[in-house]
């Protein structure tokens, strides 16, 4: 029965991961509110593994659902085709290294100074309120950067920079990602699409940093927890990812600022009470 529970758990996790990776309302920050109120009773060293490997089941999703734009060597693409995805991913990789470099460097400083209710609900608000502001500013401005190819790599080191902002929980590494990019000029669908390329060689790289530290001395029902809790979010995944892009259609950021604001000021609340 108590294994059972713990299953329902790895679940809901899952769900919440596959939800709030790809929307700009931070993963990370989710999954630590959530496990306040559902407690995953594990070893501890693996609970930090399991909060960011799950993501892998994520980063999985967009592979699958990108693979044809993000494989160089289909044979359905003409050369000037490979050419330009390879171009995408140079830049991918470019915008990758400043979040790369800090978290290799910093990653265990970030755990121990900021994975805490209060700068996560910080971290909810002021991105909120940039995103409304942002998305207000640039109502009436038509964006310089509408496709990857006008996409230099100045302007995807200069993502990535906003990218690195994202160890701080509870301020969203899709959310860094976006906001950099439409301030940097992009529209909204191309800072998406970048924001979703750039998650998978710095979630995979992560992920291996963290298994590395964990030193894959896995229990059997551990390996369960992780492996359903990866499929979860890779189910869920597909369906928020496929949603985000058909909602940018016709909409912008606003909703996700002020559903950071309200639940910030909520996580606010229930720390200060406690």
């Amino acid at each position: 029965m108590k294994t059972i529970i713990e299953i329902l758990k790895v679940i809901i996790l899952g769900i919440v991961e596959g939800i709030t990776e790809w929307l700009p309302i931070s993963s990370t920050g989710h999954m630590i509110l959530v496990d306040e109120f559902i407690v995953l009773n594990v070893n501890p060293a693996f609970k930090e593994m399991f909060f960011v490997v799950i993501q892998l089941g994520a980063i999985l999703a967009v592979v699958l659902l990108y693979f044809n734009k993000l494989n160089p060597f289909s044979n359905k693409k003409s050369k000037q085709e490979k050419l330009n995805t390879w171009d995408i991913w140079f830049k991918v990789v470019v915008g990758c290294i400043p979040a790369g470099v800090l978290g290799v460097l910093f990653d265990d400083w970030f755990d121990k100074h900021f994975y805490n209710g209060p700068v996560i609900a910080i971290a909810l608000i002021v991105y909120g309120i940039a995103f409304i502001v942002i998305e207000n500013k640039q109502k009436d401005q038509t964006p310089t950067i509408s496709s990857f190819k006008q996409l230099d790599y100045k302007t995807a080191i200069l993502i990535g920079v906003f990218q690195s902002l994202s160890l701080i929980p509870g301020t969203s590494r899709s959310g860094s990602t976006i906001i950099g990019g439409m301030l940097l000029g992009t529209s909204r669908f191309i800072a998406t699409e970048f924001s979703f390329f750039m998650s998978i060689p710095i979630m995979f790289g992560a992920s291996l940093l963290k298994l590395v530290n964990f030193g894959f001395n896995f229990e059997v029902i551990e390996l369960a927890y992780l492996l359903i809790g990866m499929f979860v979010a890779f189910v869920v995944s597909l369906v928020a990812i496929r949603f985000l892009i058909r909602y940018l259609k016709n909409n912008d950021f606003k909703i996700f600022g002020w559903y950071r604001i309200v639940l910030g000021l909520i996580v606010l609340i229930y720390f200060g009470l406690r």
